[in-house]
């Protein structure tokens, strides 16, 4: 299978041997998700996490009225899963579906907790991978809760610029919070 992107990004925050690399490999599986279809439902229980191989996806929230909220927007060479789902083992709140074609490789949860004994640096891996997004989740909450959603939108393209580019603008307008028609209200100000 050898993925040059997985091997690369393992390797953002520990130190993955290849001969490591190829014991991670044996355990992963490859998986196609078509455009709109669905990786994981909510109520499900997260068995896997999901890196991003190919593609474009998002996780999702429905609220009782049955309004979606964008929780995360993803592209090649990123992770994505229900982390509270994962971690307990329990039914999770967390959609998540294919914007585009794609590919992911999936781990399981018990497998990625028997490689963390064999494979200390992984489980370093995975600790910065998720501290790393508690942090930045902590740091969306507050500009969520102090900044104007003009700001957060600036951010987002200023960071992620391949996210403007790719994902519908509805699915964008949704992660920060607001109606589509504030994000083209928004836009129209920033482009003209």
């Amino acid at each position: 299978m050898i993925s040059a992107q997985l091997f690369h990004n393992l390797n953002k925050y520990a130190r993955i041997t290849t001969d490591d690399f190829a014991v991670i490999e044996s355990k992963l599986s490859k998986k196609f998700v078509k455009k709109r279809k669905a990786l994981l439902m909510e109520g499900d229980v997260s068995r896997y996490v999901y890196f991003v191989e190919k593609g474009a996806l998002r996780s999702y929230t429905v609220d009782k009225e049955g309004t979606e909220h964008v929780v995360q927007l993803v592209v090649e060479e990123h992770w994505i899963g229900d982390l509270c789902s994962f971690v307990s083992q329990s039914a999770g709140n967390i959609n998540i579906e294919a914007i585009e074609d794609s590919e992911v490789l999936l781990l399981a949860h018990h497998d990625l907790e028997m490689l963390y004994e064999q494979i200390p640096q992984l489980e370093r891996f995975f600790r910065q991978l998720f501290q790393r997004a508690y942090v930045s989740l902590q740091q969306w909450h507050n500009a969520a809760q102090s900044e104007h959603a003009e700001e957060r939108y600036q951010q987002l393209i200023k960071e992620h610029p391949h996210i403007a580019a790719r994902i519908p603008l509805i699915y964008i307008a949704s992660y920060l919070g607001i109606t589509p028609e504030s994000l083209s209200r928004i836009r129209k100000q920033l482009f003209s």
